[in-house]
């Protein structure tokens, strides 16, 4: 293994010892050795199959495995469009194997895309713990021996895994759609979208180019949160083999799902392969996740969820440890918006199969990870395909098929990982430099300092952002509005950098997966309410953001700083409406970014 690899992961177990312990026993405790539901009362059963028609009988009587499905599915989001049709063909591969199969529940998904500078942005971090808690409601009737969970996007597959670790004693596979057919390219929208900040686009011209991007079932193809989570299934072992992105309503897609079924079964307590999603999910899995995220330039979005899940399984992960990890990575893939090529192209150029091979023989994944499939990561670097109508395993291209899309080891795009923690007086923060050019990675500039993205994007309109600066948008933590992506700020920022002004932006919110090529100090903890130097930065005040040398830096006196009061900007507006009174709660439990801003744990920093 890789010294710091190793380093890392044993730092990582000493910390978690006691967490990742007691978080173990009590799996263990809950550990099935009969079908649950024999150990419900006559009525609690009656109750529990009651609709289930065919499937009463081996219900009522059987020995055999029933699978909970919880599922992600609606029709008006294309990711999870095409889970629609799913429950069918599991019930019926359960039934085929003396199993039955149930859905246990449904959990929202909501789509970043849609809800991008509106207000219903401000509910998207919390969809994530209420799909955690949803899942668990779903699994709490004690049916079940097994699990399926359908999701693929940003919140969703993070809150399925971190409500499936409260029942993981249960074996649990991810079932995903895959992305859709490649559209215009990546780039080709985002000029459009730059053109139509600057007045140089119609709304026609723009809706165009986007329905062109966006256009028909399956997953956004670019290489955002909800591919990175993709990417994590596969290298945390919770896939079978090399089903990320195979693209829905093909064969082989249905194959993998039909597979992915009999799999489970084979995994429960009731055969002797138990294998359950705690034994899958140790100290070494999410390692492989953190290594996985910067060989691939992954989603800024994951430096909190992956914090999140690790906590649900009793393991202590940091953005130290992301950071020396990231610095000891190669980066391997260049997909949008860290290159031009999308999910697709990345897929037939060797995939994750490729990198999962690649990093495994440099010594930079734990291979020795109890993935779903009952093999090693070495198995999971595989890539499914049809022989005839049999579904087959074969080895990923022992070469790179396009090297401006992924490379190998030995010759990376870059020396180390997409993601930074920088840190200094203004707290700690993350970085994506995958897309950043060098010379966009350090700045020095005076602060320009704004209270939402609205209030940045009509001083572009009003060309009032001219020269150099840092843009500040303070007020966007978990704690104060949800911690909406600020993704609205990206053709703003990038016509302002494309014209020659030196920019960066610095928040306590997020930007997206899709963070791109303008650098981006985001996730700032302490957040603005809870008292961080955010919110004491001033209009024109010097800040210093130096991803390569790990710092970010309010440059004013100590006595001038002691002088000033925080300011949050008026939160007020962002209580009510669209549902945000619902979530005051959420707000207020809100923990800070670096412990996952989960809501379900408070607001230790712990």
């Amino acid at each position: 293994m890789n010294s710091v690899i190793e380093a890392v992961t044993r730092r990582i177990r000493e910390r978690s010892a006691a967490s990742r312990a007691d978080y173990l026993q009590r799996m263990d405790a809950a550990r099935l050795r009969a079908p649950a539901r024999t150990r419900l009362s006559c009525g609690n059963l009656a109750h529990g199959f009651a609709a289930s028609g065919p499937d009463k009988p081996e219900l009522r009587d059987g020995a055999g495995a029933n699978i909970g499905i919880v599922t992600a599915y609606n029709d008006m989001l294309s990711a999870h469009q095409p889970f629609e049709t799913y429950p069918s063909l599991i019930r019926a591969i359960a039934r085929a194997h003396h199993a039955t199969a149930q859905v246990a529940g449904g959990v929202p998904a909501m789509c970043d895309g849609v809800t991008q500078g509106r207000a219903g942005m401000e509910l998207s971090l919390f969809s994530r713990d209420v799909i955690a808690q949803a899942t668990a409601i779903a699994l709490s009737h004690d049916m079940f021996d097994g699990a399926l969970l359908l999701g693929v996007c940003d919140k969703i597959v993070p809150g399925l895994v971190m409500g499936a670790l409260s029942f993981g004693h249960l074996p649990v596979i991810f079932v995903p759609a895959g992305p859709m057919p490649s559209g215009i390219p990546n780039k080709e929208k985002a000029a459009v979208r730059n053109r139509f900040a600057e007045g140089k686009a119609t709304r026609a011209e723009l809706l165009a180019a986007e329905s062109a991007s966006y256009h028909a079932a399956g997953t956004c193809t670019f290489y955002g949160t909800a591919n990175s989570n993709q990417m994590l299934m596969e290298v945390m072992g919770l896939h079978l083999p090399g089903t990320a992105f195979i693209q829905p309503g093909t064969p082989l897609r249905d194959a993998l799902t039909a597979a992915s079924t009999e799999q489970v079964i084979r995994n429960t307590a009731l055969s002797a392969t138990y294998r359950p999603l705690a034994e899958t999910l140790d100290e070494k899995a999410f390692v492989n996740g953190m290594v996985g995220l910067a060989a691939t330039g992954g989603s800024t979005n994951l430096a909190i969820h992956l914090v999140a899940m690790a906590r649900c399984a009793g393991v202590q992960i940091n953005w130290d440890d992301l950071d020396e990890i990231s610095r000891a990575t190669p980066l391997l893939a260049r997909v949008y918006p860290n290159g031009s090529a999308d999910v697709n192209h990345f897929q037939a150029a060797g995939g994750l199969g490729f990198v999962i091979r690649e990093l495994l023989d440099h010594g930079l994944l734990h291979a020795d990870i109890a993935c779903v499939h009952g093999g090693d990561l070495y198995a999971q670097a595989r890539e499914p395909y049809l022989d005839d109508l049999k579904l087959s395993w074969r080895q990923p291209p022992d070469t790179t098929l396009d090297g401006e899309v992924v490379r190998p080891a030995a010759d990376p795009f870059d020396t180390e990982g997409g993601l930074r923690r920088l840190q200094g007086n203004l707290g700690r923060c993350v970085v994506k430099i995958s897309a950043v050019a060098t010379e966009h990675r350090h700045l020095r500039a005076p602060a320009r300092v704004f209270d939402s993205q609205d209030a940045v994007q009509a001083a572009f309109q009003n060309d009032e952002l001219t020269g150099d600066m840092v843009v500040v948008v303070r007020g966007q933590g978990p704690a104060a509005n949800g911690m909406p992506e600020l993704h609205k700020l990206t053709p703003a920022l990038s016509v302002m950098q494309d014209r020659g002004q030196r920019v960066a932006l610095l928040t306590d919110g997020r930007m997206s997966g899709a963070s791109g090529k303008v650098l981006a100090a985001i996730h700032i903890t302490p957040e603005a309410l809870h008292g961080g130097l955010i919110g004491k930065v001033r209009d024109g005040d010097l800040i210093d953001i130096d991803a390569e040398q790990g710092l970010v830096q309010l440059l004013v006196s100590d006595e001038e700083l002691a002088a000033r009061q925080v300011e949050t900007g008026d939160l007020q507006g962002n209580q009510f409406g669209f549902g945000r009174e619902l979530f005051t709660g959420n707000r207020s439990m809100a923990g800070p970014a670096e412990s996952g801003a989960c809501s379900l744990f408070g607001k230790e920093s712990a």
